[in-house]
């Protein structure tokens, strides 16, 4: 679906009814990403709206010329949340660079979120002052690695960390075909500019006391999960791991794990809500 108005087009999809839950991908990558991996998740007698968005510049959603840092990022998502459900309580849920975004949410909105949802979350945003471990390969399958283009493996190894047939395919399904959309100039740009980190503190902020989880990659060469330490300290009813044999494609690698930590938080959610 297309959303337009005089500030914003953003293209977005739904699935469900019931309690709002917005959900934001990472850099690069588009809304089918997040689809794939939370709709199993749900069964028809869920009550959750889940709301699915593509960030500006990204999937169908075309990159807007106001947009020059995350700070701009972040307001064009207010205005998907004022567009989509204003003064509504809803469930927010972030990946990679889309967890920068939900903490950027948490200043404005954290009276009216129910539970915060961070995967492989980026924490801080300059690359070069994270801490994080070297790229590690657990598993890979070399006769699948030849198959490949050189485009498509440089694309796949230069992340995975499970580099068999399974993970190719749900990464090639999900997350390339968004990758391949991507205005790459939009998000250089932000970066040249000098705009990716916030101009303000995220975490300066009151505790946020509603059910919370964060699942890192303890191989995640790209966000780390040392860095993630430090959200603990406002995030009283926080569950905090970190998966082995796991990088930054983590709900690919450890599927059973993921979806089995997520449904526990939906059922922390529902006791509360």
């Amino acid at each position: 679906m297309l959303y337009s108005d005089n500030y914003i087009t953003f293209n977005y999809e739904e699935a469900g009814e019931g309690k709002p839950m917005l959900i934001l991908h990472g850099n690069g990558p588009d809304h089918r990403m997040m689809m794939s991996c939370m709709e199993p998740l749900f069964s028809s007698q869920d009550q959750y709206r889940r709301i699915y968005v593509d960030l500006p510049g990204m999937g169908m959603s075309p990159a807007a010329e106001w947009i020059r840092s995350s700070d701009d990022m972040l307001r064009a998502v207010k205005m998907m949340i004022e567009a989509l459900i204003p003064n509504e309580r809803f469930l927010l849920v972030g990946q990679s660079y889309g967890g920068y975004l939900a903490r950027g949410l948490l200043g404005e909105y954290a009276e009216l979120i129910d539970g915060l949802f961070l995967l492989c979350p980026c924490v801080i945003a300059e690359s070069s002052k994270r801490e994080l471990p070297p790229h590690q390969v657990m598993v890979q399958d070399a006769e699948l690695l030849k198959e490949l283009s050189a485009a498509d493996r440089e694309e796949f190894i230069s992340i995975a960390v499970v580099q068999d047939r399974t993970v190719w395919e749900r990464f090639s399904r999900e997350i390339l075909c968004g990758l391949q959309l991507a205005d790459e100039a939009f998000m250089e740009r932000i970066k040249a500019d000098g705009g990716y980190p916030f101009s303000f503190e995220a975490d300066a902020i009151a505790p946020f006391e509603k059910p919370s989880l964060i699942i890192t990659g303890r191989q995640d060469s790209m966000t780390g999960y040392k860095d993630v330490w430090k959200l603990l300290d406002f995030l009283p009813h926080a569950t905090f791991a970190v998966l082995d044999r796991a990088g930054h494609n983590l709900h690919l690698e450890q599927e059973e794990l993921f979806k089995a930590m997520a449904k526990e938080w939906l059922s922390r959610v529902s006791n509360e809500t």
